[in-house]
């Protein structure tokens, strides 16, 4: 049966995750993808191997999946001939479906995935002249309701899993065949400039150097998957991505920003969009719950910022709304009252149909921009990037939709029948 049964319908703001390691297969296999080394091993120990053949062969298992890419274990050429089919018959190497692909002329691509309980959400990869970003999703659909976000027109259907999350990481890898290709299974076998000095090789050279969780969702309201598969990322045995390399983005989850700092450590990105109570509590409704001066707290308070690892503040431009020059010298008082180290990136408006505001002009923006950094403070307007396909920032949107508890139930009902 699908995850979606199985979740707590969550409230208005604060949603509560059921968490699930592993992801149910009508078929009786365990899906692998999403899990640690030592789940792993777990798994084949229940299945049968003893508790030292388990570990060997998770360790084996664990670098194919993660380090190799591999979604078959006949591919597993250090593992037993005969071993391969027992993992085969137990065990599946999983990914998300992908439903559509789309290419934008600015070369954004954006894919539209599809979990296996049939639930549909996206991710975008934005190639840069020195970098290649993925903006990795964490629910399908989101709570938040921000006034100025497509996705916040949707209803939460239900949190990703650590393997959907890590298996968007894993999609891309596969799509920009950026899998080590050699044989050789340890890292000597790289070179120099590819090992990163927190173990493992890291990104440098390849298309895809960074990670943003800023697709659809808020990642600090699905905790636990978020963290799971973003250590799954940073693992030098496995993806091997630096954490410096890493961004976490929320709207303003207060009780789990110090979590977050200490269990992922990854850098922090906010989304403040405005200055005062009043606008901040119409775009951004959970500013109703956790004010201003709240979330600026917990940002001076994230442990591991620093001038070298600034805290990104999200803030997007719309039109007589929040983007006046009173509102850049404010903004730049409470980044300095609270003293952040923080940059802050202005976002031009990317509309979408229905949308109840405007882009600010060009000449506002630049008026905005020139006070922040005049300040000290950088301020750079990022270039929209995907508008042609909708995989600009807070375009993202699918059609799928939250059932109601007695819709699950039903639907539930429905297939134990169906399978007898």
């Amino acid at each position: 049966m699908s995850d979606t049964k199985l979740m707590q319908i969550p409230g208005h703001i604060d949603p509560v995750p059921v968490p699930r390691d592993v992801t149910p297969r009508e078929d009786g296999r365990v899906d692998l993808i999403g899990l640690p080394k030592k789940r792993i091993a777990e798994l084949f120990e229940v299945a049968g191997l003893d508790a030292k053949a388990a570990k060997l062969r998770a360790k084996q298992v664990f670098h194919w999946l993660y380090h190799r890419g591999v979604t078959d274990f006949a591919a597993m050429t250090d593992i037993a001939k005969t071993m391969r089919p027992w993992l085969a018959e137990r065990f599946v190497i999983g990914r998300p479906e992908v439903v559509e692909g789309q290419h934008s002329t600015d070369g954004t691509r954006k894919w539209l995935l599809r979990t296996a309980d049939g639930h549909d959400f996206e991710m975008v990869f934005i190639p840069d002249a020195d970098r290649g970003t993925l903006c990795v999703s964490s629910q399908v659909g989101c709570t938040l309701n921000c006034r100025f976000c497509h996705t916040g027109t949707m209803r939460l259907v239900r949190n990703l899993t650590a393997g959907e999350i890590v298996g968007q990481v894993m999609l891309a890898r596969d799509s920009l065949g950026e899998w080590p290709k050699s044989g050789q299974a340890d890292l000597a076998a790289l070179d120099d400039d590819l090992v990163d000095e927190d173990g493992g090789y890291s990104a440098d050279g390849r298309l895809l150097t960074n990670i943003v969780m800023m697709g659809m969702g808020e990642p600090l309201y699905n905790f636990d998957n978020v963290r799971d598969a973003l250590k799954l990322v940073m693992d030098g045995d496995g993806l091997a991505l630096s954490k410096r390399r890493i961004t976490l983005s929320t709207s303003g989850v207060v009780p789990q920003m110090e979590r977050c700092a200490e269990e992922i450590g990854v850098n922090l990105a906010v989304s403040l969009h405005a200055v005062t109570k009043e606008v901040r509590d119409e775009i951004v409704p959970i500013n109703k719950k956790y004010g201003i001066e709240e979330l600026l707290q917990a940002c001076a308070d994230y442990k591991g910022a620093s001038n070298a690892r600034r805290i990104t503040f999200e803030y997007v431009m719309l039109k007589d709304k929040n983007d006046s020059d009173e509102d850049a010298r404010e903004l730049v008082r409470l980044i300095k009252h609270y003293k952040l180290p923080a940059k802050v990136n202005l976002i031009p408006f990317n509309p979408w149909p229905g949308a109840a505001y405007d882009c600010s002009t060009p000449e506002r923006i630049r008026s905005f921009s020139n006070i922040v950094f005049e300040a000290g403070i950088s301020a750079p307007v990022r270039t929209p990037r995907g508008r042609d396909i909708d995989a600009a920032c807070g375009q993202l949107k699918t059609a799928a939709e939250k059932k109601s508890r007695a819709e699950l139930e039903r639907l539930y009902a429905e297939k134990e029948k169906a399978l007898g």
